[in-house]
């Protein structure tokens, strides 16, 4: 396993985390760290811990409407801090005006919408580590 590389999922349902970690380690195997979070708060420590421990985390995949904090500010508060992770939003309810604001304003990388297709996100993904 590379130790020193991460893939970070943001969701609020349980369910769309673990179908995402399965995903993720069946395309890309123990390349990665894989680390889930419900929500940016619990997203903020995971991505502070992994730092402090010297793994840089590569790809941030987050939901849209989550409790608390919306997507589009939590990525934009990601690119402020941390301008070189990639970013996708998954989503099956952001409207164009948040999507857009995160193209703009935290360099979103994409947008999957939800259902999504396994093969479309871990082509993004590996299209966004080249």
């Amino acid at each position: 396993m590379n130790n020193e590389s991460a893939i970070l999922c943001v969701d609020d349902e349980i369910m769309i985390l673990d179908t995402l970690k399965e995903q993720l380690q069946r395309s890309f195997g123990e390349q990665y760290i894989y680390e889930m979070a419900e929500n940016a708060v619990d997203a903020w420590e995971i991505i502070e811990e992994l730092y402090e421990t010297g793994i840089r985390v590569l790809v941030i995949v987050s939901d849209w409407l989550m409790p608390g904090m919306k997507g589009d500010e939590f990525l934009l508060q990601v690119y402020q801090k941390f301008p070189s992770i990639m970013t996708i939003m998954l989503t099956g309810q952001a409207d164009e005006e948040a999507i857009a604001r995160a193209r703009q304003e935290a360099n979103l990388y994409a947008c999957l919408r939800k259902p999504w297709q396994e093969s479309e996100l871990t082509e993004l993904i590996s299209h966004a580590l080249r």
